[in-house]
């Protein structure tokens, strides 16, 4: 028989994260008090650690880094204006030819 998985809400977790920080309980006592695994709160201590400086960050900066323009580059005006063109003139090619294929 298997035990169910228990998740924890966000909150608890930087609960926790946090008093592992501050020190005043050793790991072991904090996963004894909350029933976790030390190595979990250990790693909610890191992720913690690693995002706490992009909250004070400056709003412009945070922008360029967010995750939809991290994989995808903007297009520069140059390559905007050649995409223009080529839609244009494919217009014009369909009205011409009546939209016949």
């Amino acid at each position: 028989m298997t035990a169910k998985r228990r998740r924890l809400p966000a909150e608890t977790k930087a609960r926790i994260a946090l008093a592992a920080i501050r020190g005043e309980k050793t790991v072991s006592e904090l996963a004894a008090d909350y029933q976790v695994h030390p190595v979990q709160i250990s790693n909610w201590k890191k992720q913690l650690l690693e995002g706490a400086p992009g909250l004070f960050a400056d709003r412009r900066t945070r922008e360029v880094g967010s995750g939809r323009e991290r994989g995808q580059q903007k297009p520069s005006v140059e390559e905007l204006y050649q995409q223009i063109g080529r839609l244009q003139f494919e217009l014009e090619w369909l009205k011409k030819s009546g939209g016949r294929d």
